[in-house]
This record gives C-alpha cells, structure tokens and sequence, in this order.
C-alpha cells in the first residue's frame, strides 16, 4: 500500500545574505509513517529548515506543500505562556475533548496530571518539555516537527520518548533535528546531513 505523501519539498533556495545559500535547490520527501532526521552543526541551517516550513520564513523559490503538523521546540519555557496553567494551555490548541487518550499519554510520558494544573515556571525543564510532547500528539498531526525534543531530559527518559514518539509513525511522519548524533542512527529511516558545503 503506497503510504501518503506528508512533506513535499522542491528546489528550495534560501540565503540571509546574497551569494551565501543556506539551501540550494534543496528537495526532500516525508511519508506517513517515515522519521527522517536533519543532522548539521550550529548554523548549518537545521532550524532554519523548520521556519521554512512552517512559514515564518520565505523562500526565495522552491515549493513546500504539507499537511497538517504540529512543532515540539527544545526549549520548552518558550513554547509555553508563562502566566498560565498547562492544561489551558493544551485544551487552546487542541480544542476537542481529549479526556480519553489524556490518561495514557500521562502514562506513558511519566506525567501526573496535577503538573498540567501548574504553570510553566512551575515545573523542571524535562517536565515541561514532555507536557511540550503531550500537547503535540493530542493535536493529532500528519507532520510532526522535532527540534532537539531529548536535550532536556536524561538518557533513559530522552529514549523512552523517542520510543513514545516511534509508536505514532503509523498515523504521521517526522522530522527531527538532533545533535546526537546516536539517537539519530538509532531511530532514523534516513539521516540529512547538513554539512557546510551541502546544498550551496
């Protein structure tokens, strides 16, 4: 069965400054069901693949068509308001009841639902980035974009995340941004290095 087509990405062309590309005639391809991780050092243009995308940067030609997606940032306090509590916070993006897969995911992420009654200050950064992660697969998405999810959290939760995230490949694709270099062996269909000439 052919699996659907997430992330369609052509030619793209994209340079802060004239004569210096971060990308050229950059194509990719995400389907449902694929975890694809870009790779690179600092200001190889990893994030700035992500704002692409989402739109908060223009390309200067290319084409990016995508379905639905939803974003899980590496730093979480500013993912999140911080004047108030978490589930409110959630329940504005989500808007649906979500109360029957609420319970598992808290399990499964090692939540307690008292957390999602505080505000974000309130919480350690490994707490909030997986209520960062909960908020996102509540959203149902066909494109989930990853930057960094693990870096604020220890090795064994970093993998029990990841693994948490695997499990929902069959109903979305991924596109994760990482520096380690591991975890990217380890959970990647396919690794996009952004090494300083590629692309230019």
């Amino acid at each position: 069965m052919n699996k659907e087509l997430i992330l369609n990405i052509k030619n793209l062309n994209f340079s802060y400054k004239e004569n210096n590309p971060i990308y050229k005639d950059f194509s990719l391809s995400l389907k449902q069901g694929e975890l694809v991780t870009i790779f690179g050092k600092s200001g190889s243009g990893k994030t700035t693949l992500f704002e692409l995308i989402i739109g908060t940067l223009k390309a200067k030609s290319g084409t990016i068509e995508k379905e639905n997606l939803s974003l899980i940032f590496q730093d979480p306090y500013n993912s999140f308001h911080p004047s108030y509590p978490i589930i409110e916070q959630i329940k504005d993006v989500v808007q649906r009841d979500f109360k029957d897969e609420l319970k598992s995911f808290l399990k499964e992420l090692n939540l307690d639902y008292e957390l999602l009654l505080k505000k974000p200050h309130e919480l350690s950064g490994g707490q909030l980035q997986r209520c960062s992660i909960l908020r996102a697969l509540l959203m149902k998405p066909k494109l989930l974009l990853v930057d960094e999810p693990t870096s604020a959290l220890d090795n064994i939760i970093a993998y029990d995340v990841m693994k948490l995230l695997i499990k929902y490949l069959d109903t979305c694709a991924i596109l994760l941004i990482t520096h380690d270099e591991q975890m990217a062996k380890w959970c990647s269909d396919k690794i996009i290095r952004l090494d300083e000439n590629e692309n230019k």
